[in-house]
């Protein structure tokens, strides 16, 4: 509890007097300031350790059990590193106690001190034991216990160990150090500093977002002798699976709208009704697919999948070993730091396989040979442009018609109150709204695609038919057959043979009758139909508004009558209804244009699409499949990411008016090597991420205090998706009023890769790794676009301050340099990526296979150079603090229950091996 009366939890300062005026308040945001017991944390040191030989100073470790004085039971806890060769060893890694376990002061735990034979832990000898009550702890005057420790034989001295409770504003002296120097005194808690630390859940992750937080505490020297505290919280993330299970909801809702357009396409002759039936029927395969998906993640009540069911079928939506990690650093005299980062197993289709390459690759050759299923189909092809236009139009006419309508309404009702200003209002909306609809559809796509639906009706006759039959057999015998009916159209191949030259001819027997005319015609088709159609909405809106304008005119012109005649006007002559009735007529016949030609465009795009999924029938919408796959897990690490970013900066106005003015950039680090099957799985995470850029971001206003109401949601259709993010009254009330009016938030991906492990040796010895390197020289122009565009918007006074104050444009010029050169392993590349994305408080991710072995080294060296650059972190104790960060301990045996994939939070190396940091990057495993 903070001086006056405020409480800091995640990351989010409420005002507790305010709250208490305001109940309803404090049960809106009842899951953000909830007030929780303080966390006890304390660090171990030993004395006078008794090793197991006569000539040989003890590797001594500590493990941490707890006993249940109910149960009796005893379960451990926790480990520290080991101090090798010294028999006053003073451990680096302290211990935490969640705020909610144990449950009881009267809870026992005990402490065992071993002699390591090595570092794998797997020899070792029993040096002595000790016991205490969290009770004992907790009221030693001075935070500290000494202990005697309890040898097997309970006669020869074992020597002590001394508990030390963490906590801020108490200097201790200690007595030894396990350096080099073993005679140097320091303290071992920071000194006082502005704000209390590490005892508090200040920034804890809370909410209903993150769960089942995993806390280690560490104390490292820094240079000038003194000691900060380090802190490391890794949790899970609920997002993994809620943001796939939506996301597949919509994909069926989708899917299922689709169906119903084709169906609603109306008569088509044989030929296309039978490829309509074939392409409903591979839509339902999906739909039925998604469907089983579903029910089985419904089944399942965890947040996390772990690296060992990364090929399952039925969680092949799930990103792989998703975390949040937050290292939170308390130095002396400063306040507090944090790092966050989100470490994630490669958005890839695992379980589908790599064998024929990744979506990168595969798309690019899908998109090579779908101009031969499309004369094989006797269909027209369209470019992934034209295809994505007319996804656009359907999506953007969707959204309009019910908006015009509402807004059409919305216009009488004013005229109907006679309101000048409310009418004003309406008019404004309507135009507005109506020109992007008009805009939308001004494109020569819908009309040429109207065309090719009339071709394609039963009993459509082209003009050439008309030509007598020894034209058709001239043709017949090999004429000139260039051209198609529809060929020169925007977005018709100049190859494609004819669809159907008479559509009274099943299949395909009427693809030899073949014209010379480019256009379609029919004697009961107007060609000019659709330009007079989507001219009429523009004429409607002119009339609405010269109504409008004609009677705000006449209103204003009136002459102001004495108050008994203005009352005598009203009661005997003046009809508020008037307005209305003259309006009326005008907006009815405007909303019946809008719906007309939403009709038509509904149809001709839905016909290009047809097209589309006909030419996509052998392979196209298995790919669809596994970019679905592959975004799902992109998009439940950027939700995750965001929700992070966003509960750490709700205090930060800086922060919030970059987010408002242009958006936050998600760099994406991957290890991954360009070398066998990796090498699909990073053409499918470059398409990943890449896709994310379809997706924006809301923050809205939380409907209650349950904790379902404060789940990110998504919307939206596969071309466009917006995740929304709730937050507490009290919360949302204090955010930027362009954020409370629900403005986009943008996100810019961007993605670099370092191959780093022996795959990656081979790659660039033998193989190629161009790959590789379009991908950082692609990602690096993002990124140097996004900074152009942050630094005309937002001073860069705005930005986070670090102590190394290179500038951020020097850094970039830095990168550009690195990604150009040829230089094996360049690893600076990840390094200057990640400062810069830091420094643009952008949201960071760690990636490699799994998220295990590489992902792990890669992080834990991040935190220790942050540490050392930021923090001063001792030479002396880099490698230590090292060691400690990646040490392995058995944390599947304290949490049973847990699944996690590796000993502890991030960076736990499997096969508890220690790796040197001059080989950190260039020697790790092959697979993880």
């Amino acid at each position: 509890m903070e001086d006056g009366g405020t409480r800091h939890l995640g990351c989010c300062v409420v005002d507790v007097n305010e709250l208490s005026a305001n109940p309803e308040g404090l049960s809106a945001a009842a899951v953000t300031v909830t007030p929780k017991l303080r966390q006890l944390e304390f660090s171990i040191a030993c004395n006078d350790l008794a090793a197991s030989g006569r000539d040989r100073k003890p590797n001594a470790l500590v493990q941490v059990a707890v006993i249940d004085p109910q149960k009796q039971q005893l379960v451990f806890h926790a480990c520290t590193e080991i101090v090798e060769a010294n028999k006053d060893p003073l451990f680096l890694t302290g211990v935490t106690f969640p705020s909610e376990y144990p449950d009881s002061q009267d809870s026992l735990v005990k402490l065992t001190v071993y002699d390591a034979k090595n570092k794998s832990q797997e020899s070792s000898s029993f040096l002595g034991s000790a016991t205490f009550s969290i009770g004992d702890l907790l009221r030693a005057k001075d935070g500290r216990l000494t202990l005697s420790l309890r040898s097997s034989d309970g006669v020869c001295p074992a020597g002590t160990v001394v508990v030390s409770r963490l906590k801020m504003g108490e200097m201790e002296e200690a007595d030894h150090i396990a350096t080099d120097s073993s005679s140097q005194k320091c303290p071992l808690v920071c000194e006082p500093a502005d704000q209390p630390c590490i005892d508090r859940e200040d920034y804890a992750l809370t909410g209903p977002v993150f769960r089942n937080p995993v806390c280690k505490v560490y104390r490292f020297q820094t240079v000038d002798s003194k000691w900060m505290l380090v802190r490391e919280q890794m949790e899970e993330c609920t997002l993994s699976f809620t943001i796939p299970k939506q996301l597949l909801s919509l994909y069926i809702q989708e899917d299922r709208s689709r169906v119903q357009d084709l169906e609603e396409l109306g008569e088509l002759s044989p030929h296309w009704d039978n490829l309509r039936k074939e392409v409903v029927t591979r839509y339902g395969g999906i739909i039925g697919s998604y469907q089983e998906t579903l029910a089985e993640l419904d089944k399942i009540s965890g947040s996390f999948k772990p690296s060992c069911c990364k090929a399952q079928k039925s969680l092949e939506f799930i990103p792989i070993n998703l975390h949040t990690q937050r290292m939170r650093v308390t130095c002396p005299q400063k306040t507090d730091a944090l790092y966050d980062i989100i470490t994630v197993g490669a958005p890839a289709a695992h379980f589908q396989g790599f064998k024929c390459g990744g979506l990168q690759r595969l798309l690019s050759r899908y998109e090579a040979e779908k101009k031969s299923f499309s004369t094989a189909y006797q269909c027209i092809y369209y470019s992934p442009q034209h295809t994505a236009k007319a996804q656009e139009v359907l999506s953007t006419v969707s959204l309009l018609q019910p908006l015009i309508t509402s807004l059409a309404d919305q216009l009488l009702q004013a005229a109907l109150e006679h309101s000048s200003s409310g009418l004003k209002d309406a008019l404004k909306s309507l135009s507005d709204k109506t020109e992007q609809f008009v805009h939308t559809l001004k494109d020569e796509l819908v009309k040429s695609a109207l065309l090719a639906l009339h071709a394609a009706r039963p009993g459509y006759v082209s003009k050439s038919q008309k030509q007598t039959p020894v034209l058709c057999h001239q043709q017949s015998q090999g004429g000139d057959l260039n051209h198609s009916p529809v060929q020169g159209l925007p977005g018709h191949s100049p190859v494609t043979e004819s669809p159907v030259a008479c559509n009274n001819v099943k299949g395909g027997d009427g693809g030899s009758l073949k014209h010379q005319d480019s256009i379609p015609h029919h004697k009961e088709y107007d060609e000019e139909e659709w330009d007079r159609v989507w001219a009429n909405v523009a004429k409607c809106l002119n009339c609405v508004i010269a109504m409008v304008d004609k009677l705000l005119e006449g209103d204003n012109s009136k002459p102001e009558p004495a108050p008994e005649q203005q009352l005598a006007d009203v009661i005997t002559s003046h009809n508020p209804g008037d307005w209305r009735e003259q309006l009326s007529p005008l907006v009815t016949r405007l909303k019946e244009c809008v719906l007309e030609v939403v009709e038509k465009a509904k149809r001709a795009m839905t016909f290009v699409l047809l097209q589309e999924a006909v030419c996509s029938i052998p392979q196209g919408l298995h790919l669809q499949q596994r970019r679905d796959v592959v975004f799902s897990q992109a998009l439940a690490a950027l939700a995750c990411g965001f929700v992070m970013r966003l509960y750490a900066g709700l205090q930060d106005k800086d922060f919030l008016r970059q987010l408002h003015l242009v958006g936050l950039v998600a760099q994406f680090e991957s290890l991954l090597s360009t070398y066998s099957e990796e090498i699909g799985m990073l053409e499918d995470m470059e398409t990943g991420i890449s896709d994310l850029q379809r997706v924006t971001f809301k923050i809205t206003e939380a409907k209650a205090d349950d904790l379902s109401d404060l789940q990110p949601s998504v919307c939206g259709r596969r071309d466009h998706f917006t995740v929304e993010v709730p937050l507490p009254q009290v919360i949302f009330q204090t955010l930027p009023e362009e954020i409370k009016e629900g403005r986009p938030l943008r996100v810019f991906p961007v993605l670099f890769n370092v191959g780093i492990n022996e795959q990656q040796t081979i790659a660039e010895r033998f193989g190629d790794i161009s790959l590789q390197e379009r991908i950082n020289q692609k990602n690096f122009e993002i990124l140097e676009a996004y900074y152009k565009t942050l630094r005309e918007k937002v001073p860069l006074e705005c930005l986070p301050c670090f102590q190394t104050q290179t500038d951020i444009k020097e850094l970039l010029e830095t990168l550009g340099q690195n990604v150009v050169t040829k230089k094996r392993k360049n690893v600076e590349i990840l390094w200057i990526a990640g400062t810069i994305c830091r420094r643009l408080n952008g949201i960071r991710f760690t990636s490699c296979k799994s998220a295990k072995d590489r992902t792990s080294m890669s992080v834990t060296l991040e935190q220790c150079a942050l540490l050392r650059d930021e923090h001063q972190l001792s030479k002396d104790f880099f490698v230590r603090a090292l060691d400690c960060m990646r040490r392995w301990a058995s944390l599947q045996s304290a949490f049973p229950g847990r699944r996690w994939a590796l000993g502890g939070p991030r960076g736990r190396c499997r096969d508890g091996k220690q790796t040197s940091v001059a080989t950190l990057l260039s020697h790790c495993p092959a697979a993880c």
